[in-house]
């Protein structure tokens, strides 16, 4: 019997792991899934956020084996999967990120996307502050955060208008 039955992205994993394996070090060391960044390993920098059953978590202070039985996304399935790298498939998050400006080095980025994600979810039409305040969590160390801000205003009024406020995750409704 396996430690973890998962599925990350839409696609089901049933391996036997080290009871002391992080997730993100399952999600980049075993499956290749490189988009989740390691930043800190003390879930100070939120560069390795996932969403674990459609909720931001970082993966850095989760056990692979506390992942079993869930639905993870990562960065790579946000847009509907691995082969979805076009900007036509892009997430309207990622989209605004690309469009406002609103990374640098980009090593940040996929966190502070996929906890944007989860705001979004939780508040499709946040205010600045609440902007700031849902991202509190994750460290950029190049924009000064205004750009990111910007994006995250510009995806709730594209997803807001699209009329799926809710439906951040891989452009479902």
């Amino acid at each position: 019997m396996p430690d973890i039955d998962v599925r990350i992205n839409g696609i089901r994993y049933q391996d036997h792991v080290e009871p002391r394996l992080l997730l993100v070090h399952y999600l980049r060391d075993r499956l290749g899934l490189t988009g989740t960044n390691v930043g800190c390993d003390t879930s100070n920098c939120g560069a390795c956020t996932v969403l674990v059953d459609g909720t931001g978590a970082k993966s850095c202070t989760m056990l692979a084996v506390q992942a079993d039985g869930t639905e993870i996304t990562t960065i790579q399935g946000l847009a509907g999967g691995e082969g979805a790298g076009a900007p036509e498939d892009w997430h309207p998050l990622q989209k605004a990120f690309n469009a406002e400006h609103g990374l640098q080095c980009g090593y940040c980025t996929p966190g502070m996307i996929m906890s944007s994600v989860d705001l979004l979810q939780r508040n499709p039409d946040p205010t600045e502050d609440e902007i700031r305040h849902g991202l509190e969590g994750n460290l950029c160390r190049c924009t000064g955060y205004q750009n990111i801000v910007k994006a995250v205003q510009a995806a709730a009024g594209e997803l807001r208008a699209a009329g799926a406020p809710g439906a951040v995750v891989g452009g479902q409704s």
